[in-house]
Protein backbone atom coordinates (compact mmCIF):
# COMPACT_ATOMS: atom_id res chain seq x y z
CA UNK A 1 0.00 0.00 0.00
CA UNK A 2 2.82 2.45 0.86
CA UNK A 3 4.62 2.20 -2.58
CA UNK A 4 1.50 3.17 -4.39
CA UNK A 5 0.75 5.94 -1.91
CA UNK A 6 4.12 7.19 -2.27
CA UNK A 7 4.00 7.60 -6.28
CA UNK A 8 0.76 9.80 -5.40
CA UNK A 9 2.39 11.77 -2.67
CA UNK A 10 5.93 12.75 -3.98
CA UNK A 11 7.01 16.03 -3.20
CA UNK A 12 6.35 19.18 -5.55
CA UNK A 13 9.53 20.86 -7.07
CA UNK A 14 7.67 24.78 -5.76
CA UNK A 15 11.02 25.66 -4.77
CA UNK A 16 12.09 27.32 -1.26
CA UNK A 17 10.10 30.31 0.37
CA UNK A 18 11.88 33.52 -0.02
CA UNK A 19 9.14 35.59 1.76
CA UNK A 20 9.92 35.96 5.44
CA UNK A 21 6.54 35.95 6.90
CA UNK A 22 4.61 34.56 3.91
CA UNK A 23 5.44 31.33 2.09
CA UNK A 24 2.07 30.30 0.49
CA UNK A 25 3.01 29.05 -2.25
CA UNK A 26 5.44 26.66 -1.07
CA UNK A 27 2.86 25.37 1.09
CA UNK A 28 0.58 24.44 -1.03
CA UNK A 29 2.79 22.89 -3.46
CA UNK A 30 4.53 21.09 -1.18
CA UNK A 31 1.74 19.61 0.84
CA UNK A 32 -1.20 19.35 -2.15
CA UNK A 33 -0.35 15.62 -2.48
CA UNK A 34 -0.70 14.69 1.11
CA UNK A 35 -4.04 16.71 1.32
CA UNK A 36 -4.98 14.86 -2.13
CA UNK A 37 -3.96 11.70 -0.76
CA UNK A 38 -6.01 12.13 2.73
CA UNK A 39 -9.13 13.04 1.28
CA UNK A 40 -8.98 9.87 -1.64
CA UNK A 41 -8.94 7.96 1.86
CA UNK A 42 -11.55 9.47 3.17
CA UNK A 43 -9.67 11.20 6.05
CA UNK A 44 -10.65 15.08 5.25
CA UNK A 45 -13.71 16.20 5.01
CA UNK A 46 -15.82 13.76 6.49
CA UNK A 47 -19.27 14.07 6.46
CA UNK A 48 -21.33 12.07 9.58
CA UNK A 49 -24.02 12.95 12.58
CA UNK A 50 -22.75 12.84 16.44
CA UNK A 51 -25.25 10.21 18.10
CA UNK A 52 -24.06 9.50 21.62
CA UNK A 53 -20.83 9.44 23.77
CA UNK A 54 -18.15 10.08 20.62
CA UNK A 55 -20.05 8.00 17.88
CA UNK A 56 -20.65 9.34 14.50
CA UNK A 57 -22.49 7.79 11.70
CA UNK A 58 -20.55 8.86 8.83
CA UNK A 59 -22.23 9.59 5.19
CA UNK A 60 -25.46 10.99 4.24
CA UNK A 61 -28.67 9.01 3.18
CA UNK A 62 -30.78 6.83 5.88
CA UNK A 63 -29.07 6.25 9.30
CA UNK A 64 -29.59 2.63 9.98
CA UNK A 65 -27.18 1.91 6.48
CA UNK A 66 -24.28 4.02 7.61
CA UNK A 67 -21.20 2.75 9.38
CA UNK A 68 -20.35 4.09 12.54
CA UNK A 69 -16.78 5.03 14.27
CA UNK A 70 -15.85 6.15 17.72
CA UNK A 71 -14.49 9.58 17.05
CA UNK A 72 -10.75 10.71 17.84
CA UNK A 73 -10.79 13.57 16.38
CA UNK A 74 -12.76 16.43 18.12
CA UNK A 75 -11.44 18.63 20.89
CA UNK A 76 -14.50 18.25 23.25
CA UNK A 77 -12.07 16.90 26.00
CA UNK A 78 -14.81 17.03 28.96
CA UNK A 79 -17.45 15.79 26.29
CA UNK A 80 -19.65 18.66 27.14
CA UNK A 81 -20.64 19.41 22.96
CA UNK A 82 -23.13 16.71 23.84
CA UNK A 83 -24.47 17.74 27.25
CA UNK A 84 -27.98 18.82 27.28
CA UNK A 85 -27.86 21.79 28.83
CA UNK A 86 -24.96 23.07 26.28
CA UNK A 87 -28.22 22.04 23.60
CA UNK A 88 -30.76 23.42 25.24
CA UNK A 89 -29.25 26.56 26.26
CA UNK A 90 -28.47 27.54 22.64
CA UNK A 91 -32.43 26.56 22.06
CA UNK A 92 -33.60 28.55 24.97
CA UNK A 93 -31.34 31.49 23.56
CA UNK A 94 -32.59 31.55 20.01
CA UNK A 95 -36.47 31.26 21.48
CA UNK A 96 -36.06 33.98 23.78
CA UNK A 97 -34.82 36.59 20.91
CA UNK A 98 -36.65 35.01 18.61
CA UNK A 99 -33.45 35.38 16.53
CA UNK A 100 -30.25 34.15 15.68
CA UNK A 101 -27.99 36.82 14.36
CA UNK A 102 -27.91 40.67 14.62
CA UNK A 103 -26.28 42.33 11.69
CA UNK A 104 -24.32 45.32 13.68
CA UNK A 105 -21.18 45.90 14.90
CA UNK A 106 -21.29 45.33 18.93
CA UNK A 107 -19.87 49.36 18.88
CA UNK A 108 -23.83 49.93 18.36
CA UNK A 109 -25.72 46.54 19.55
CA UNK A 110 -25.11 44.14 21.34
CA UNK A 111 -27.49 40.90 22.80
CA UNK A 112 -28.32 41.04 26.53
CA UNK A 113 -27.29 37.08 26.77
CA UNK A 114 -23.91 38.05 25.37
CA UNK A 115 -23.47 40.86 27.82
CA UNK A 116 -24.70 38.08 30.73
CA UNK A 117 -22.67 35.52 29.44
CA UNK A 118 -19.40 37.73 29.76
CA UNK A 119 -19.90 38.94 33.39
CA UNK A 120 -20.68 34.95 34.28
CA UNK A 121 -17.44 34.08 32.26
CA UNK A 122 -15.30 37.31 34.15
CA UNK A 123 -16.48 36.24 37.35
CA UNK A 124 -15.84 32.53 36.65
CA UNK A 125 -12.04 33.42 35.28
CA UNK A 126 -11.46 36.19 37.45
CA UNK A 127 -10.39 38.41 34.45
CA UNK A 128 -12.20 41.00 32.19
CA UNK A 129 -13.77 38.58 29.41
CA UNK A 130 -14.48 39.65 26.01
CA UNK A 131 -16.18 37.43 23.56
CA UNK A 132 -15.55 36.71 20.13
CA UNK A 133 -17.42 34.47 17.17
CA UNK A 134 -13.66 32.52 16.91
CA UNK A 135 -10.10 32.50 18.88
CA UNK A 136 -9.02 33.13 15.15
CA UNK A 137 -10.48 36.45 15.04
CA UNK A 138 -9.88 36.93 18.87
CA UNK A 139 -6.19 36.66 18.08
CA UNK A 140 -6.87 38.88 14.99
CA UNK A 141 -8.34 42.07 16.94
CA UNK A 142 -5.40 41.53 19.64
CA UNK A 143 -2.49 41.18 17.54
CA UNK A 144 -2.27 44.62 15.98
CA UNK A 145 -2.79 46.22 19.70
CA UNK A 146 -0.53 44.36 21.13
CA UNK A 147 2.25 45.23 18.38
CA UNK A 148 0.99 49.16 18.72
CA UNK A 149 2.76 49.20 22.05
CA UNK A 150 -0.79 50.57 23.24
CA UNK A 151 -0.68 47.63 26.06
CA UNK A 152 2.92 48.63 27.11
CA UNK A 153 2.71 51.45 27.98
CA UNK A 154 3.34 52.99 24.25
CA UNK A 155 6.55 51.42 23.97
CA UNK A 156 6.43 49.15 20.31
CA UNK A 157 7.75 45.78 21.92
CA UNK A 158 9.85 43.41 20.51
CA UNK A 159 7.10 40.59 19.85
CA UNK A 160 8.32 37.27 19.68
CA UNK A 161 6.90 34.14 18.58
CA UNK A 162 7.55 30.68 19.37
CA UNK A 163 7.92 28.59 16.63
CA UNK A 164 5.15 26.49 16.42
CA UNK A 165 2.56 28.90 17.75
CA UNK A 166 -1.04 27.83 16.60
CA UNK A 167 -1.26 28.92 12.64
CA UNK A 168 -4.14 31.54 14.47
CA UNK A 169 -1.24 33.25 15.75
CA UNK A 170 1.52 32.87 13.97
CA UNK A 171 -0.81 33.88 10.45
CA UNK A 172 -0.38 37.79 11.89
CA UNK A 173 3.59 38.02 11.89
CA UNK A 174 3.23 40.49 9.05
CA UNK A 175 0.62 42.72 9.96
CA UNK A 176 2.26 42.79 13.53
CA UNK A 177 6.03 43.55 11.24
CA UNK A 178 4.08 46.51 10.00
CA UNK A 179 4.20 48.25 13.38
CA UNK A 180 7.15 46.79 15.42
CA UNK A 181 9.88 44.18 15.14
CA UNK A 182 8.79 40.09 15.02
CA UNK A 183 11.49 37.44 15.98
CA UNK A 184 10.38 33.86 16.17
CA UNK A 185 12.55 31.64 18.42
CA UNK A 186 12.90 27.59 18.97
CA UNK A 187 9.72 25.79 20.73
CA UNK A 188 10.32 26.74 24.73
CA UNK A 189 13.15 28.10 23.91
CA UNK A 190 13.47 30.06 27.11
CA UNK A 191 17.42 31.02 26.97
CA UNK A 192 16.29 32.76 23.77
CA UNK A 193 13.49 34.64 25.08
CA UNK A 194 15.76 35.76 28.26
CA UNK A 195 18.49 37.08 26.19
CA UNK A 196 15.69 39.17 24.01
CA UNK A 197 14.80 40.53 26.83
CA UNK A 198 17.53 41.41 28.39
CA UNK A 199 18.64 43.12 25.28
CA UNK A 200 15.47 45.17 24.39
CA UNK A 201 13.51 47.39 26.67
CA UNK A 202 10.09 45.76 25.90
CA UNK A 203 9.19 42.40 24.85
CA UNK A 204 6.05 40.66 24.16
CA UNK A 205 5.87 36.71 23.62
CA UNK A 206 3.19 35.59 22.17
CA UNK A 207 2.31 31.51 22.40
CA UNK A 208 -0.04 28.38 23.15
CA UNK A 209 -0.89 27.48 26.41
CA UNK A 210 -1.67 23.72 25.62
CA UNK A 211 -0.51 22.59 22.03
CA UNK A 212 -2.37 21.26 19.38
CA UNK A 213 -0.02 18.93 18.56
CA UNK A 214 0.76 17.92 22.21
CA UNK A 215 3.21 19.43 24.76
CA UNK A 216 1.92 22.89 26.59
CA UNK A 217 4.20 25.94 27.54
CA UNK A 218 6.34 26.47 30.75
CA UNK A 219 4.33 28.79 32.23
CA UNK A 220 6.16 29.18 35.75
CA UNK A 221 9.75 30.09 33.86
CA UNK A 222 7.63 32.86 31.41
CA UNK A 223 6.43 34.24 34.61
CA UNK A 224 9.30 34.37 36.24
CA UNK A 225 10.86 36.06 33.31
CA UNK A 226 7.65 38.23 33.63
CA UNK A 227 8.54 39.34 36.83
CA UNK A 228 12.14 39.99 36.50
CA UNK A 229 11.86 41.77 33.06
CA UNK A 230 8.08 43.02 32.67
CA UNK A 231 7.85 40.29 29.53
CA UNK A 232 4.41 40.69 28.29
CA UNK A 233 2.79 37.12 27.70
CA UNK A 234 0.03 36.40 25.43
CA UNK A 235 -1.35 33.09 25.54
CA UNK A 236 -3.52 31.27 23.44
CA UNK A 237 -5.06 28.52 25.80
CA UNK A 238 -7.70 27.28 23.50
CA UNK A 239 -6.76 23.55 24.21
CA UNK A 240 -6.20 24.11 27.73
CA UNK A 241 -9.49 26.17 28.71
CA UNK A 242 -11.64 23.68 31.28
CA UNK A 243 -9.76 21.02 31.45
CA UNK A 244 -7.85 22.63 35.08
CA UNK A 245 -9.35 24.79 37.48
CA UNK A 246 -12.07 24.15 39.56
CA UNK A 247 -14.14 26.90 37.37
CA UNK A 248 -12.77 25.32 34.28
CA UNK A 249 -10.37 28.26 34.05
CA UNK A 250 -7.88 26.38 31.81
CA UNK A 251 -4.30 25.62 31.87
CA UNK A 252 -2.56 29.05 31.43
CA UNK A 253 -5.08 30.78 33.48
CA UNK A 254 -5.14 28.41 36.59
CA UNK A 255 -0.90 29.23 36.95
CA UNK A 256 -1.20 33.02 37.24
CA UNK A 257 -2.28 35.04 40.52
CA UNK A 258 -5.96 35.65 41.27
CA UNK A 259 -5.30 39.50 39.81
CA UNK A 260 -4.02 39.09 36.01
CA UNK A 261 -2.41 42.19 35.88
CA UNK A 262 -1.40 44.35 32.55
CA UNK A 263 1.08 42.13 31.00
CA UNK A 264 -0.78 39.15 30.18
CA UNK A 265 -4.09 38.34 28.10
CA UNK A 266 -5.00 34.57 27.60
CA UNK A 267 -6.74 33.85 24.96
CA UNK A 268 -9.21 30.64 24.83
CA UNK A 269 -11.88 28.60 23.32
CA UNK A 270 -15.21 28.29 23.90
CA UNK A 271 -15.53 25.27 21.71
CA UNK A 272 -13.48 22.72 22.73
CA UNK A 273 -13.44 21.65 26.40
CA UNK A 274 -15.82 24.80 27.08
CA UNK A 275 -18.57 22.66 24.90
CA UNK A 276 -20.05 25.58 23.11
CA UNK A 277 -18.85 27.78 20.40
CA UNK A 278 -16.55 30.48 20.15
CA UNK A 279 -13.85 32.53 21.53
CA UNK A 280 -12.71 34.66 24.35
CA UNK A 281 -9.99 37.15 25.45
CA UNK A 282 -9.14 37.15 28.90
CA UNK A 283 -7.84 41.09 30.43
CA UNK A 284 -6.57 41.63 33.37
CA UNK A 285 -7.74 45.74 33.01
CA UNK A 286 -10.24 48.31 32.63
CA UNK A 287 -8.56 50.26 30.23
CA UNK A 288 -7.07 47.37 28.23
CA UNK A 289 -11.48 46.07 28.28
CA UNK A 290 -11.88 49.63 26.84
CA UNK A 291 -9.48 49.28 24.31
CA UNK A 292 -10.52 46.14 23.16
CA UNK A 293 -14.04 47.17 22.41
CA UNK A 294 -13.13 50.08 20.77
CA UNK A 295 -10.33 49.35 18.64
CA UNK A 296 -10.61 45.42 18.00
CA UNK A 297 -11.41 45.24 14.24
CA UNK A 298 -13.50 42.14 14.90
CA UNK A 299 -15.69 43.93 18.11
CA UNK A 300 -15.54 47.21 16.38
CA UNK A 301 -16.30 46.30 12.85
CA UNK A 302 -18.12 42.76 13.08
CA UNK A 303 -21.19 41.41 14.15
CA UNK A 304 -21.00 39.46 17.72
CA UNK A 305 -21.38 35.63 17.85
CA UNK A 306 -24.91 34.11 17.21
CA UNK A 307 -27.60 33.61 19.51
CA UNK A 308 -27.10 29.49 19.70
CA UNK A 309 -23.14 29.79 20.45
CA UNK A 310 -24.32 32.51 23.20
CA UNK A 311 -27.15 30.45 24.63
CA UNK A 312 -24.58 27.11 24.49
CA UNK A 313 -21.98 28.95 26.03
CA UNK A 314 -24.24 30.24 29.00
CA UNK A 315 -25.29 26.47 29.56
CA UNK A 316 -22.09 25.07 29.68
CA UNK A 317 -21.22 28.09 32.31
CA UNK A 318 -23.98 26.49 34.98
CA UNK A 319 -22.43 22.93 34.10
CA UNK A 320 -18.51 24.91 35.06
CA UNK A 321 -20.31 26.10 38.39
CA UNK A 322 -21.42 22.83 39.63
CA UNK A 323 -19.57 19.76 41.37
CA UNK A 324 -19.95 18.15 37.70
CA UNK A 325 -17.09 19.79 35.83
CA UNK A 326 -14.88 18.21 38.70
CA UNK A 327 -16.12 14.71 37.97
CA UNK A 328 -15.45 15.41 34.11
CA UNK A 329 -11.95 16.53 34.86
CA UNK A 330 -11.24 13.58 36.96
CA UNK A 331 -13.19 11.08 34.28
CA UNK A 332 -11.06 12.38 31.56
CA UNK A 333 -7.68 12.13 34.00
CA UNK A 334 -8.34 7.98 34.09
CA UNK A 335 -8.76 7.86 30.42
CA UNK A 336 -5.62 9.46 29.72
CA UNK A 337 -3.89 7.81 32.07
CA UNK A 338 -5.21 4.51 30.79
CA UNK A 339 -4.24 5.34 27.11
CA UNK A 340 -0.84 6.08 28.71
CA UNK A 341 -0.42 3.04 30.04
CA UNK A 342 -1.05 0.99 26.61
CA UNK A 343 0.78 3.14 24.03
CA UNK A 344 4.28 5.41 24.14
CA UNK A 345 4.18 8.84 23.18
CA UNK A 346 6.10 11.76 23.74
CA UNK A 347 3.44 12.96 25.71
CA UNK A 348 3.26 10.47 27.94
CA UNK A 349 2.72 11.43 32.02
CA UNK A 350 1.51 14.14 31.37
CA UNK A 351 -2.38 15.66 31.89
CA UNK A 352 -3.26 17.14 29.07
CA UNK A 353 -5.67 14.73 26.64
CA UNK A 354 -3.57 15.50 23.02
CA UNK A 355 -1.32 12.46 21.99
CA UNK A 356 0.53 12.23 19.12
CA UNK A 357 1.68 8.99 17.05
CA UNK A 358 5.08 9.97 15.75
CA UNK A 359 5.27 8.02 12.39
CA UNK A 360 7.27 9.97 9.83
CA UNK A 361 6.56 9.57 6.44
CA UNK A 362 3.34 10.91 5.30
CA UNK A 363 2.71 7.62 2.71
CA UNK A 364 2.64 5.47 6.34
CA UNK A 365 0.71 7.98 8.34
CA UNK A 366 -2.14 8.21 5.94
CA UNK A 367 -1.95 4.52 5.46
CA UNK A 368 -1.94 3.40 9.04
CA UNK A 369 -5.00 6.10 10.02
CA UNK A 370 -6.66 4.40 6.96
CA UNK A 371 -6.67 1.36 8.78
CA UNK A 372 -7.73 2.91 11.75
CA UNK A 373 -10.67 4.05 10.26
CA UNK A 374 -11.48 0.90 8.34
CA UNK A 375 -11.37 -0.75 11.92
CA UNK A 376 -13.94 1.46 13.51
CA UNK A 377 -11.89 4.64 14.76
CA UNK A 378 -11.52 8.18 13.12
CA UNK A 379 -8.53 9.81 14.09
CA UNK A 380 -6.63 13.00 12.51
CA UNK A 381 -3.53 12.05 10.20
CA UNK A 382 -1.42 14.76 10.24
CA UNK A 383 1.62 16.43 7.69
CA UNK A 384 2.80 19.08 6.15
CA UNK A 385 2.19 22.11 6.98
CA UNK A 386 1.00 21.49 10.51
CA UNK A 387 3.78 19.57 11.56
CA UNK A 388 7.30 19.51 9.63
CA UNK A 389 8.18 17.52 6.07
CA UNK A 390 9.03 13.91 7.36
CA UNK A 391 7.37 14.36 10.83
CA UNK A 392 3.96 13.25 9.90
CA UNK A 393 1.66 11.44 12.40
CA UNK A 394 -1.51 10.39 13.77
CA UNK A 395 -3.12 12.71 16.72
CA UNK A 396 -5.52 10.90 19.11
CA UNK A 397 -7.98 13.61 21.14
CA UNK A 398 -9.07 11.71 24.18
CA UNK A 399 -12.40 12.99 26.31
CA UNK A 400 -13.91 11.90 29.09
CA UNK A 401 -16.82 10.88 26.78
CA UNK A 402 -14.64 8.08 25.52
CA UNK A 403 -15.82 4.47 27.23
CA UNK A 404 -12.75 2.75 28.58
CA UNK A 405 -13.61 -0.01 26.18
CA UNK A 406 -13.23 2.53 23.24
CA UNK A 407 -9.54 3.51 24.63
CA UNK A 408 -8.68 -0.42 24.59
CA UNK A 409 -9.84 -0.92 21.47
CA UNK A 410 -7.69 1.72 19.86
CA UNK A 411 -5.10 1.44 21.50
CA UNK A 412 -5.19 -2.66 20.41
CA UNK A 413 -5.56 -1.20 17.17
CA UNK A 414 -2.81 1.54 16.98
CA UNK A 415 -0.46 -1.42 18.57
CA UNK A 416 -1.25 -4.00 15.61
CA UNK A 417 -1.16 -1.50 12.61
CA UNK A 418 1.97 0.74 13.37
CA UNK A 419 3.70 -2.95 13.61
CA UNK A 420 1.77 -4.12 10.32
CA UNK A 421 2.76 -1.09 8.65
CA UNK A 422 6.30 -0.58 9.25
CA UNK A 423 7.01 -4.05 10.51
CA UNK A 424 8.64 -3.21 13.84
CA UNK A 425 7.53 -3.18 17.32
CA UNK A 426 5.76 -0.15 18.35
CA UNK A 427 8.04 2.07 21.01
CA UNK A 428 6.64 5.29 21.06
CA UNK A 429 9.43 6.98 18.59
CA UNK A 430 9.65 7.89 15.23
CA UNK A 431 9.40 5.06 12.64
CA UNK A 432 12.29 6.22 9.80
Amino acid sequence: MENGMQQRIAPVDGGRPTGRFRNTTYVINESRPYFDAAHANDLMAVQGRSTTGRTVILGNGPLDSRPEVIDYVRCSYLGLDNHPMVVAGAIEAIEAHRSLHWSCARTRLNFDLLAELEAILSKMFCARVLAFSSVMLANLGAMPILASGQLTGGRKPVVVFDRIAHISLAYHKPMVADETRVETIAHNDIDALDRLCRENPVVAYVCDGVYSMGGNAPIKELRQLQERYGLFLYIDDAHGISLFGRQGQGFARAQFPQVLGDRTIIAASLGKGFGASGGILMLGTAGQETLFRRYSIPHAFSAAANLASVGAALGSCKIHRSAELGQRQRRLGQRIELFDRRVTTAEQGNSLPIRMIAIGSEAKAIGIARQLLEGGFYTSVTFFPTVGQGKAGIRVCITADHEVSDIERLCDRILEKVTDTTDKPWTGTRVP
